[in-house]
């Protein structure tokens, strides 16, 4: 008997729990040649800003033991393209679509809320590791009163459900999720990327033209991990859990853990078919292990 993969977010119904992430996935057709886009439990777009974004001068990427450093910078063409001309595509596949948003003050979140607000997508996610401008360029995400003002502010203009994208780059990751729960958020994503450094020992430079960048990909798992179990302990909305991804087991942690879905993201950089390879390993696991639907999995973790 095939077992059963479909989870449920915020009352949106996913046909596995596999997504992928923020960043590295574009917009969904740079993958469409390699893989079927119909396979995935979903698909968070690259991150949009209000106005198109050039992102910082190369170098940005910098592959590091189990993982890479990136400072992109958040290139994209920005909200009303994405709208335009990307959108229409993305709409041709059977996914559920994340839209992923990013800004500089808390206004700039919530009139991109208002211009999606009637866009057919499913999710918003706000990325708060922004550097919040009104602050001294500290990001959003680094404090529980802004966290609050922020969800709560966008809330109030968006008509899909909100996620909100966490920092690991704090001292504790649970007042954070408490923060956005209170303020009405929907559900959480953690964890976005760690900060980081690389130095070139030879030219005595850093490696990126940025100097410092965000950590991915497996060397993050166990953080990532800590995290989602941690603030699984304290709210009660849907997390999507991601770092370091890159097989089913990857995933069954991460439920056991207590996330209800997945992000999937430096995996997509090595193979093109990282997502649907992880959505088989998955159903292969609960197959091998007796295990009919994958949400008995999901905050299962046995502590004794």
């Amino acid at each position: 008997m095939k077992p059963r993969l479909d989870v449920e977010i915020c009352g949106v119904s996913f046909k596995n729990p596999v997504i992928a992430a923020s960043g590295t996935f574009g917009f969904g057709r740079e993958y469409a040649e390699y893989v079927d886009l119909n396979m995935l439990g979903g698909i968070a777009v690259k991150g949009l800003t209000l106005l198109p974004k050039k992102g910082n001068p190369p170098p940005r990427i910098a592959e590091t033991p189990s993982g890479i450093l990136n400072s992109v910078g958040l290139q994209n063409p920005g909200v009303d393209y994405f709208i335009e001309h990307e959108l229409p595509e993305l709409l041709k596949y059977d996914t559920r679509i994340i839209v992923n948003i990013n800004g500089n003050t808390i206004d700039e979140y919530c009139r991109m809320a208002e211009k999606l607000r009637d866009v057919p997508v499913h999710f918003l996610e706000l990325n708060i590791s922004c550097p919040n401008v009104k602050q001294g360029g500290v990001a959003f995400g680094t404090h529980p009163d802004v966290v609050y003002d922020i969800t709560r502010s966008v809330k109030a203009h968006a008509k899909q459900p909100v996620l909100v994208k966490l920092t690991p780059n704090v001292t504790d990751i649970k007042e954070i999720a408490i923060a956005v729960e209170k303020a009405g958020g929907d559900g959480i994503s953690l964890i976005n990327t760690v900060l980081g450094m690389a130095i070139d020992a030879k030219k005595r430079r850093p490696v990126l033209a940025n100097i410092v960048g965000g950590l991915s990909g497996p060397a993050i798992k166990p953080i990532a991990l800590r995290m989602v179990w941690e603030v699984a302990q304290v709210v009660s909305i849907p997390i999507i859990g991601m770092g370091g991804i890159t097989t089913g087991e990857d995933v069954v942690e991460f439920l056991l853990a207590g996330a209800t879905a997945v992000g999937v993201g430096t995996a997509n950089l090595i193979s093109p078919t990282a997502c649907i390879d992880i959505v088989n390993q998955l159903e292969e696991y609960m197959v091998q292990n007796g295990i009919e639907d994958v949400n008995e999995l999901i905050g299962g973790l046995e502590i004794k």
